[in-house]
């Protein structure tokens, strides 16, 4: 009987530790896929650096400026001064219309929530 125990704990013992190995090389492989993903994020961060500043660069207002000039032809675009815009009296907004609703033709309708139980 106690050889039965001893075999018994055995088997268990050695199931567990299989089971513990198992767990470590599933550990150890989930942390290689995260330092991975933080690289590759480190990559995308670094690459979306770049591209700001190069949109910082493409967007300078020197830059602009001459492309407009170049094209004025084309595109006969001019610089925005405070003349361009409008006054808020210029602006035609719509009427205000008081309506009023007719009601003498409706009827009221009582609706009344039941609960299920009726006493």
């Amino acid at each position: 009987m106690r050889s039965l125990l001893y075999i018994m704990m055995f088997n268990a013992v050695m199931g567990l530790a299989y089971w513990a190995y198992q767990e470590n090389v599933h550990t150890q492989r989930e942390l290689a896929n995260v330092e991975e993903l933080q690289a590759s994020i480190g990559q995308a961060r670094n690459r979306l650096a770049i591209l700001r500043a190069e949109w910082a660069y493409q967007n300078r207002p020197r830059r602009l400026q001459d492309l407009a000039d170049l094209n004025y032809e084309h595109l006969q675009l001019l610089p925005l001064r405070a003349d361009h815009f409008g006054h808020v009296d210029e602006v035609g907004f719509p009427q205000q219309s008081m309506s009023v609703f007719d009601l003498k033709g409706l009827e009221a309708i009582e609706v009344a929530q039941r609960s299920g139980n009726d006493d």
